[in-house]
């Protein structure tokens, strides 16, 4: 946006009145949304908390109660039982018993979404409170896969016939009260909530609108919270006196993913080549604005058990990056572009708007990629696009924000991407690595902590090596807050806005 709209479109706001509403928080984000089942939009209802799981997650990633107030597993690492809370009710007034969580569940089992990839045999209710899955092998992640919003607990009255859910009646702290498809939900506090009840009355989460139209709403107090906002609002936002910027380093990775079966990229020297042409320091100052960002592996930080500390920085050396092409019999045209056999190094690179910053990084690879003969055609596109070019094979390359604590042990997501012939929608593509499934498939059933982190150690080496996708930056969640907003807090592995936790000062 030029700053001439941006001043008019501030004032325009600022001439609107305020939302000082002191019962309504009014949150701002970039995911659209078009129905309320768990597989696909889950995670707008357990953000909102609306809707919760049998299990909770820490700020470590550690597994906390959730409905369950309790689980054990057996020696055998076959079966775990889970004790649920007495005292909770559905918001339509249905008590919570073992029946309904195991249908739930199942529900969940029967569509896209985690607990499709867990070797379960059997869910099944143990007595009024109890529920008991069984499993074919022992599976380590199965703790995280029950505190994964697609596995939320709702009344069975939610769902329709076709196991789609026609209205989410959940166990929260907020209860559904609008549904506006795709871009308004209203949420009220439920007065019936078993644990600490909300302070705020009502929330609204509102989507749909640009980066930079979400930040100018917030500095005009249209909006009390704005999510994932874009680098060029920042420093704007940080001189508002009634607006908080708060940044919070979150378990998430921009890497580019590449069709390795692409006869450009096949070989592992090309890839090394493009890794060393990004210079990832000044993309990170410069561009994203979070010095200390770049990325030196996929697994960041916030992922103790998988990430390498002593893995050193990847410098840019353009030197480096141009011989190594040449080795591979890439030899520069009059215009840079390097060619081999007649054919010149030339590729598209899709990316999304969802996140702000991914159309800013890819212009700056664009021309870092130049750099060393590569030409780059930048395309943005839906993100669901991107899935859907790895699966008809027309993907080149890629620049995705990776969620590695979209479930709290990543392992069943690292699986996804890498596991089946090293070829996931959002991971690898046309790349195979015969140690790395093997080494997945094991940490699977593997107890001893010891191995379990060797073996991780081991899986990040490999990638670190083999870079079936590039790493460049880790992930910094921006948020921007109205003053009149109390006791605001980011959960790192965006399950929960922790709207309940908040309050509002007065006007």
């Amino acid at each position: 946006m030029k700053p001439a709209w941006s001043l008019l479109l501030l004032l325009c706001l600022s001439a609107c009145s305020p939302n000082q509403d002191p019962e309504v928080l009014t949150l701002g984000g970039p995911f659209e949304f078009t129905s309320q089942d768990p597989a696909r939009d889950g995670f707008v209802y357990t953000r909102l908390q609306v809707a919760e799981s049998l299990l909770e997650v820490d700020d470590g990633g550690r597994l906390l109660p959730g409905l369950a107030h309790h689980w054990e597993v057996d020696d055998d690492g076959l079966t775990w039982r889970f004790r649920l809370r007495g005292n909770v009710r559905f918001h339509d007034g249905r008590p919570l018993d073992a029946d309904a969580a195991v249908n739930a569940l199942e529900m969940a089992r029967r569509k896209p979404g985690v607990l499709r990839s867990a070797p379960i045999v059997e869910i099944r209710a143990g007595d009024a409170l109890e529920v008991i899955v069984r499993l074919a092998r022992p599976y380590n992640p199965l703790g995280a896969l029950l505190a994964h919003y697609s596995t939320v607990i709702l009344s069975p009255a939610s769902y329709r016939d076709d196991a789609n859910v026609g209205w989410m009646h959940g166990t929260g702290p907020y209860r559904l009260e609008a549904f506006d498809p795709p871009h308004r939900i209203r949420v009220a506090r439920f007065d019936d909530y078993w644990g600490t009840p909300a302070r705020i009355p009502r929330a609204v989460y509102l989507t749909g609108h640009r980066a930079e139209s979400r930040a100018l709403q917030v500095m005009a107090g249209q909006t009390d919270i704005v999510y994932t906002l874009d680098p060029a609002s920042l420093d704007l936002l940080r001189r508002q006196k009634d607006v908080r910027v708060h940044s919070d380093r979150i378990p998430r990775t921009i890497q580019i993913k590449l069709n390795a079966g692409h006869p450009f990229l096949a070989e592992r020297d090309a890839r090394l080549a493009m890794s060393l042409a990004l210079d990832r320091q000044g993309i990170a100052s410069r561009i994203v604005r979070v010095p200390g960002a770049e990325a030196n592996q996929l697994i960041p930080p916030a992922l103790a058990g998988w990430h390498i500390d002593e893995l050193p920085p990847i410098r840019q050396d353009l030197e480096r990056a141009r011989q190594l092409l040449a080795d591979l019999g890439w030899q520069p045209e009059p215009d840079g572009i390097l060619q081999r056999a007649g054919r010149r190094f030339q590729l598209t690179l899709a990316t999304y708007a969802d996140r702000p910053e991914l159309s800013v990084v890819a212009t700056a690879l664009q021309a870092q990629l130049r750099d060393i003969g590569i030409a780059v055609a930048v395309s943005i596109v839906n993100s669901s696009g991107i899935p859907a070019a790895h699966h008809d094979g027309s993907l080149e390359l890629a620049l995705v924000a990776r969620n590695y604590g979209n479930v709290a042990d990543p392992l069943s997501l690292l699986f996804a991407d890498y596991g089946d012939g090293g070829n996931g929608d959002w991971g690898a593509m046309g790349w195979r690595n015969e140690e790395l499934p093997a080494l997945l498939g094991r940490l699977g059933s593997e107890r001893d902590p010891t191995r379990y982190r060797a073996h991780a150690r081991r899986i990040s080496h490999i990638l670190a090596e083999e870079l079936p996708v590039i790493p460049v930056l880790f992930y910094t969640q921006q948020t921007a807050v109205s003053t009149r907003v109390q006791g605001f807090g980011f959960d790192p592995y965006e399950r929960n806005y922790r709207i309940s936790q908040m309050s509002l000062a007065a006007p």
